[in-house]
């Protein structure tokens, strides 16, 4: 039988933020003990850093400029309501359905009517809420397409709903079940005090003083906190809530004795700054949007004893659609034409056959913002205005100096600016391509094309 699956997807939680990734004050016992025994990807990217369109790229597998999401959904405006999102893309739910997985959706789904049940899942919890309070302890959730109310914490409530689903699910079938935290989205308030005091003492050594971020003004998504220091601490202490959560979910397991034969992902949807280049936010924390390495880089665990052997940190360049592959190989779901997925599945490097021909290449987008990267530079194109921009990121790691205009590195852009566009030009759908800027559906009346056009 193919291995159970369970992905915990968090929102806003950066990879800089994580033990295994070199955090020195972040305590998280049950993320260190899955990534000393599993595998820790050093190189896990987002395809777009902004929750919506990077969540539907890992349900299908697919570039925001092939699936049509290119920011977040307000998914409270009517006018929002009218584009059917995703509508038509089969999913990893849908693969692993017809793949005999029993699967479930537990949180935040952020990929269009998140109160509906979407096809391929036999369990449908979301955390879906029409209320700007997004941490209110009461909030509005969806039980199969009912909308009901639950008072307390979102980890919680989610890590609930989890377990509900394992101790109710049919044990004849293997299990695909994804858990969706929201807790390190902002608004940073209102977090457990016996964990918010203990990061209140934290020096947040981790995060560099930097200068302002010379090739944007800040953004508003969300605006720099008053008080930044207690915003860590609560951020802190949000990624001990959800490492709170997953040690729930892994008892449980255990305690089914699933626990071995079950692949444990852990991922995010994309990164975040707190106050890396003097901004708050993700890639639309500075504008024109910003692809720098907090935004676009994510963290990426994956834990299965029976078949990935413990203690690997890896180098390998992997996004969500390349884990979207990935999961289906595990599965043995894969489709049978899969010539225009842009990801590739990383399953065998995990089981130690080493594949020829990978290569580090990074490619990401955001609406009218390109960017590719390789191991030591990184090129982003604007190409609805603002300063393009070229980075060493071996002697600019902290993506200071633009060497776009520079005469020794024309070669360079040319040959970036070609990979690129050649990457687009074989994946992208015309009508859902995001260079078409004003021209999409809206998505939340906020977004970055429009209003630097306006």
């Amino acid at each position: 039988m193919p291995p159970n699956i369970v992905v915990f997807f968090s929102d806003d939680h950066a990879q800089w933020a994580l033990p295994p990734y070199g955090n020195s004050e972040i305590s998280a016992p049950a993320l260190n003990h899955l990534a000393e025994t599993g595998v820790v990807m050093r190189n896990a990217f987002t395809p777009c850093p902004v929750c919506s369109p990077a969540r539907a790229s890992f349900w299908t597998g697919l570039y925001p400029s092939q699936h049509g999401v290119h920011d977040h959904l307000a998914e409270d405006d009517q006018e929002v309501q009218k584009t059917a999102w995703l509508k038509g893309i089969p999913t990893l739910a849908d693969y692993l359905h017809e793949g005999g997985y029993a699967t479930a959706m537990c949180g935040k789904w952020h990929c269009g009517a998140g109160e509906e049940p979407k096809p391929g899942f036999d369990f449908w919890r979301s955390a879906w809420r029409k209320t700007p309070k997004y941490f209110s302890l009461s909030n509005k959730y969806s039980e199969q397409g009912m909308v009901v109310e639950r008072s307390g914490y979102d980890s919680q409530i989610i890590t609930d709903a989890a377990i509900d689903f394992l101790r109710s699910r049919d044990r004849d079938l293997p299990f695909f079940l994804f858990v969706g935290y929201a807790t390190t989205h902002n608004p940073w308030i209102n977090r457990p005090e016996r964990l918010v005091s203990h990061y209140r003492k934290a020096s947040f050594r981790d995060i560099p003083v930097d200068i302002p971020y010379p090739f944007g003004d800040a953004g508003t998504h969300p605006v720099a906190p008053n008080d930044r220091q207690e915003a860590r601490a609560q951020y802190y202490a949000s990624v001990a809530m959800i490492d709170e959560g997953m040690g729930r979910v892994l008892d449980e397991l255990d305690a089914q004795g699933e626990g071995e034969g079950t692949l444990i992902v852990y991922t995010s949807d994309h990164g975040m700054n707190l106050g890396h280049h003097g901004i708050w936010g993700k890639g639309n924390g500075s504008e024109p949007l910003n692809m720098l390495e907090e935004s676009i880089r994510v963290p990426l665990i994956l834990n299965c004893p029976e078949s990935i052997d413990a203690g690997q940190v890896r180098a390998e360049f992997v996004t969500h659609c390349g884990l979207f592959m990935t999961l289906l190989d595990f599965a043995d779901s894969k489709p049978a034409d899969t010539s225009h997925y842009p990801g590739s599945s990383f399953a065998r490097r995990l089981t130690g056959a080493m594949d020829d021909g990978w290569r580090n290449i990074y490619i990401g987008e955001y609406g009218t913002t390109r960017a590719i990267r390789d191991e030591c530079f990184k090129l982003v194109l604007r190409y609805a205005g603002g300063e393009n921009l070229l980075h060493d990121l071996e002697a600019d790691p902290r993506e200071t100096i633009n060497l776009y205009e520079d005469s020794d590195q024309r070669g360079r852009v040319k040959s970036m600016t070609a990979a690129l566009e050649g990457f687009f030009a074989e994946y992208e759908v015309p009508q859902n391509s995001g260079l078409r800027g004003e021209a999409l559906p809206i998505h939340n009346r906020r977004e970055a094309w429009r209003r630097r056009s306006a």
